[in-house]
This record gives structure tokens, C-alpha cells and sequence, in this order.
């Protein structure tokens, strides 16, 4: 995991122009966790900083001074400066892991175990090799496979990595995030925001958004995006394609001073200069077509006898210059399944809906 981390940031060391952040504050939609007035976890806020603010009526005389027991010391001081110098860094492997359910009403989508209730639970281990693994075709008729990690919005979510001033990363760090499955405004996509810290910083002082803002550290975006869906630990997604060199390994994140896992998909670069994600078209078909009783994708992607070959085809496969992993999705009448075999032979289809979702769909194999 440490050397799967240590290319990810490396390869964020020579991104190019990042675009400076005006601002990074939960009530700005750009990925802040704190509000105004909040306490960190070794601070406080203004108003808490006296038992009790005077008023110009009650000013202090000679004869009402502060004994030495209610004054406040230099050192007690809680300014942005000392709550950052009074952090110590915390080692993972001691920190709590973040409670992760992909599968609640609040996180999915098409995968909801309210309506399935054989999906795992909260915190379990996923296997998505066994569950979520679908073989279709590609443009030009070649059979793909790819892992279905359910619809996603197109706005990627901010990631957060930190770098020392002369622009190496910090070795060991973990990136920060300020959302999981669930928790309004998350993705599996996210935009990766720069961070750079004093050359005195010590790897995981760090552990949550809401620290980074009260440290005052420079943040600014850039324009890389990363497919990183975060699972429950011990998830499982063993398949890459040919052209992605990450590992298969879990990563580890910082949510709110506990430990986040999350995939790593990078068969194809991904950049945006605003966060949007770009999105390539796929056409799919139904057991049973929507607008029929139990219809859509309740009743599941219609395939070949026998096997689990449907006729899913995607537009573009990696190394095409529009691929992306979030697919615009397309329904064509599973009356024409037989003859769907590649790109030209689904739009000649009988589309009975389109765009209807976006879904991150990576593809993992082309045979």
C-alpha cells in the first residue's frame, strides 16, 4: 500500500498548472468539513476562550485583577498557529476504521439492499469479482469486462494531498477526504487538491479536512481526477486492465481522523479543470424493459443462454481519446439483444431511453 500511495503522489508531483483556490469551507461546496466557531481537536472556539465576555460596564479595576490561577498563559493561547503546532502525527494502524455501506438508500443507486437484501452489509467485506462483475462488448464488437460500481455524479469530490514547500510529497501521509458513501456530496470520482505544508510537517498530523482549513495551509485544485471508490475493508476487486499499473491492493485514506479504504482505477487519465468528470455513452438492455411491471435494472442485464455474456456496449475502451469510466447510459429493447453485437449494431437499435444514468463502470479487460 505505501508504494501504491508513494506513485500516486509522485505522479501528482508533476501535474501541471493548478488554478489557485479562492476558498475551502464546507459552506462553499468545495470540500470543507468545519464550520465557523468549531472546535478541533486541540482547540477552541473565541467565544469559549473566557468564562464569560465582560461588557463596557464592567470594567476591571486595579483591585479586580486576574489572580495568577485565572490568567491565561502565551502558551494557552489557541490561535490557528498553536492548534496546528499542538497536533501530533498519528500512526494509521493505532486510528479507528471509517464505517463504510455502499449499499444504503442514501449511497445507491441501482444497488440498494433494501431491495436486495442478499447485498452485503454495512462494513462487510465486498467481493467485486464475484458480484459486480460484467462481461459485454466493446465498439467494435471485442468482449470487454468491466466492475459496476453503481450511478455516481458527474461533480468529482475533493481529495486532498499533501506536498512539502520544495514540491515533494509527504512520504507516508495519507490523503484526506471529507466524505464517504452515503454523506451528501460524495463520489468516487475525485479532483485531486494540492496541499503544502511547512518543511517541519511530520507525516499524519493530519487526519481530517476540517484540520488542513484550521492550519491555514495553502490548497489549491488541480486538474486531476482519480477512481478511487471507497469500499468497507477487506473489499476485494483483484482485475486492472493491461494499461493500468495500479495495484489491486487497498489504499488508505483519512476521514475525519479514521481510516478510509478505497480502490485505485487509472486504466486511462482523467483531467478537468472545473471537476466535472467526462462521461462516454454506453447501450444496455433489461431482462425486462423499463416501463414494465419490475422492468429496468431490478430485473437484472439481460445475457446469452448459458452464460453471462450480454450486449452491453461501450462506446469507447481505454486508450481512445473519450474514454472515461463514468457511463452515460442508453436502454435498447431487449426485443433487439440478438442483433446488438458493437457500437454501430446498439444505435441501430430500438433506444427506449437514453442518458439515463451515470455509472462508474471501469473497464478492466478487452479479450
Amino acid at each position: 500500500m505505501t508504494e501504491t500511495r508513494r506513485r500516486f503522489l509522485t505522479t501528482l508531483a508533476s501535474t501541471g498548472t493548478a488554478l489557485a483556490l479562492a476558498g475551502c469551507s464546507g459552506s462553499d461546496g468545495d470540500g470543507g468539513g468545519g464550520a465557523d466557531g468549531e472546535m478541533t481537536e486541540s482547540g477552541m472556539t473565541e467565544s469559549e476562550m473566557t468564562d464569560g465576555e465582560m461588557t463596557d460596564g464592567d470594567a476591571m479595576t486595579d483591585g479586580d485583577a486576574m489572580t495568577d490561577g485565572d490568567a491565561m498563559t502565551e502558551e494557552e493561547e489557541m490561535t490557528e498557529g498553536s492548534m496546528d503546532g499542538d497536533m501530533s502525527p498519528t500512526d494509521p494502524s493505532d486510528a479507528p476504521t471509517a464505517s463504510i455501506d455502499r449499499f444504503s438508500d442514501a449511497a445507491g443507486t441501482l444497488h440498494q439492499r433494501s431491495a436486495n437484501d442478499a447485498l452485503p452489509d454495512a462494513d462487510e467485506p465486498i467481493d467485486f469479482d464475484e458480484l459486480f462483475l460484467i462481461q459485454g462488448y466493446g465498439p467494435d464488437g471485442t468482449v470487454i469486462q468491466y466492475y459496476d460500481f453503481d450511478v455516481q455524479p458527474t461533480q468529482a469530490a475533493p481529495i486532498y494531498a499533501l506536498f512539502y514547500e520544495n514540491g515533494d510529497p509527504v512520504e507516508d501521509q495519507l490523503n484526506v477526504i471529507d466524505v464517504v458513501p452515503g454523506d451528501e456530496g460524495y463520489n468516487d470520482f475525485w479532483q485531486v487538491h494540492r496541499v503544502t505544508v511547512p518543511d517541519d510537517y511530520e507525516a499524519n498530523t493530519v487526519t481530517s479536512v476540517s484540520q488542513i482549513q484550521a492550519a491555514g495551509y495553502d490548497i489549491e485544485p488541480t486538474e486531476t481526477i482519480k477512481n478511487c471508490p471507497v469500499v468497507p475493508d477487506g473489499s476485494t476487486a483483484e482485475r486492472r486492465h493491461s494499461a493500468d499499473s495500479s495495484s489491486t491492493d487497498l489504499v488508505q485514506g483519512w476521514y475525519d481522523g479514521e481510516v478510509v479504504p478505497y480502490f485505485l482505477f487509472g486504466e486511462s487519465p482523467l483531467s478537468s479543470s472545473d471537476g466535472s468528470i467526462p462521461v462516454s455513452p454506453i447501450y444496455v438492455s433489461f431482462n425486462t424493459n423499463p416501463g414494465e411491471d419490475g422492468g429496468g435494472p431490478p430485473s437484472g442485464f439481460m445475457s446469452e443462454d448459458r452464460n453471462d455474456q450480454t450486449h452491453n456496449v461501450t462506446a469507447t475502451v481505454p486508450g481512445d481519446d473519450s474514454y472515461s469510466p463514468l457511463w452515460l447510459v442508453n436502454t435498447f429493447d431487449n426485443a433487439d439483444f440478438d442483433s446488438v453485437s458493437d457500437l454501430d449494431s446498439a444505435q441501430d437499435a430500438d433506444i427506449l431511453a437514453s442518458g439515463t444514468a451515470m455509472v462508474n463502470c471501469p473497464v478492466i479487460a478487452e479479450q
